[in-house]
């Protein structure tokens, strides 16, 4: 049965072939599931419940990590892509999501087969310097992250609410942020049930847009299974919109948020509760694709070839879902980008919680790190920077992040003393590798054209 996490034990290296559960001190963005979720767990665990009730108590992590990949870097890059190309870059947005899919599955199976998250794997078993070199550059990463997230919280409100100037919706979504962040202090599971809410308020937003849109259905289906590119300025758009799917801060979350909510006392309940896990993957990831593929889909229905115009800020785009498809579309718009900032904020705070606590054993209180992070938000707003530039220059620190996360998990997941029963196939690692290559190579691609300007 599934049980509550021992105080490490001394072990063998002789005889050992896996380490140890090892616990962490406990900190804001590791709390073990309630005493409720953890009995469920167990009874499903043991086969005393099947189907939709012994999935139930693991669905949740995938969830928390999904919101980042619906988040306002995806609202730009998706309209600028549908408005730009039509429904040929869909194709992307597809491959992207499943292969977040292999790498959210990866991070999950870590957490559960270690005891421990990505940081402190990293801690464990790469030197000193190393390990300060990759806490230093998630720190960045994370901040880049929250910049986008929080101006684009801010930018919903300020189109919702025109008279608000754009540097009073910045307060206005920090305050917010703290409230969502105060329902984790009571439990993981509230907290997960807040953002499982705000994902339910983009879903409904963009599934009536879809509707109002009424797009080609032969147009998405060809963009979906055509791989295909027009010029230089479509990879790079690709590019784009996978290097705003792919974050590396929930990978190092998503690790931390399965390593000690039910943790199985043997290889069998490990194998169990990493097939649960893997449905919640699906079940989440799956949901976020769709909203992706609706972000563009409408776009391309709404903008391309139609004489507006390019279409490049979130400004433009509320105003001309507005002024084409009426019965507020725009509002519609405007509420799924700030339930997107306000929800994928909160989660990359505690990502920025785990990083510090992962790799060098320190750990601040979660509103102050709130506070520093949300503060080059408000600086950024004040001095007037353009806000949809903003959101392109933060995707761009983002992508120098992704093979830091994804490179470390790679080589982990392969690792049969780390993750003993867990460890990947090698199917799977041939897969996963793939994966990787294709996706920083195209993030280094995407650095290369933005810096030479091409």
């Amino acid at each position: 049965m599934a049980v509550e996490a021992p105080p490490p034990k001394p072990v063998d290296p002789a005889r050992s072939t896996k380490p140890p559960l090892v616990v962490p001190d406990p900190v804001a963005v590791a709390l073990p599931g309630e005493e409720r979720v953890l009995r469920a767990a167990e009874k499903a665990l043991s086969g005393q419940t099947r189907g939709l009730r012994a999935l139930v108590p693991f669905l949740g992590p995938a969830f928390v990590a999904a919101v980042a990949y619906v988040d306002p870097g995806n609202f730009a890059t998706n309209v600028a892509g549908g408005a730009q190309y039509g429904y040929m870059l869909l194709w992307v947005v597809l491959a992207a999501n499943l292969m977040a899919m292999i790498v959210q599955s990866m991070s999950a199976k870590l957490g559960i087969a270690t005891g421990m998250n990505l940081a402190e794997v990293c801690r464990l078993k790469f030197p000193f310097p190393a390990v300060v070199g990759l806490w230093i550059q998630a720190e960045v990463i994370a901040m880049a992250t929250d910049l986008a997230e929080f101006i684009g919280a801010a930018i919903g409100i300020h189109l919702l609410f025109p008279g608000v100037p754009l540097f009073v919706a910045g307060i206005i979504t920090a305050f917010a942020a703290f409230g969502i962040l105060a329902i984790q202090s009571r439990g993981f599971r509230g907290f997960e049930a807040v953002i499982t809410g705000l994902v339910g308020v983009i879903v409904a937003a963009f599934a009536f847009e879809v509707i109002l849109a009424r797009p080609s259905v032969s147009g998405v289906v060809t963009g979906l299974i055509t791989p295909r590119f027009d010029g230089t300025e479509s990879v790079l758009l690709g590019a784009g919109i996978l290097g705003a799917t792919v974050m590396p801060h929930v990978i190092y979350l998503h690790s931390a948020l399965t390593q000690r909510r039910v943790i199985g006392a043997t290889d069998a309940e490990q194998r169990k509760i990493f097939s649960f896990e893997r449905w919640d993957v699906m079940i989440a990831m799956g949901i976020a694709g769709l909203i992706n593929i609706a972000m563009l889909t409408i776009a391309a229905a709404v903008f391309y070839g139609h004489g507006l115009g390019p279409i490049q800020t979130l400004d433009q785009a509320y105003t001309g879902l507005g002024v084409q498809l009426g019965n507020g579309a725009d509002i519609f718009f405007g509420l799924g980008l700030l339930a997107s900032g306000l929800s994928s904020s909160s989660v990359g705070t505690l990502a920025g919680q785990v990083v510090m606590q992962g790799f060098i054993h320190r750990a601040i209180p979660l509103f102050l790190r709130r506070a520093i992070t949300m503060a080059p938000a408000l600086v950024v707003i004040a001095i007037g920077f353009d806000p949809s530039r903003a959101l392109v220059l933060s995707q761009v620190v983002l992508s120098f992040g992704i093979p830091f996360a994804l490179i470390p998990l790679l080589l982990f997941c392969r690792n049969r003393q780390l993750m003993g029963s867990l460890v990947n196939h090698r199917v799977t690692t041939i897969i996963a590798t793939g994966v990787v290559a294709v996706i920083v190579s195209l993030n280094v691609f995407l650095i290369a054209l933005l810096v030479t300007g091409r």
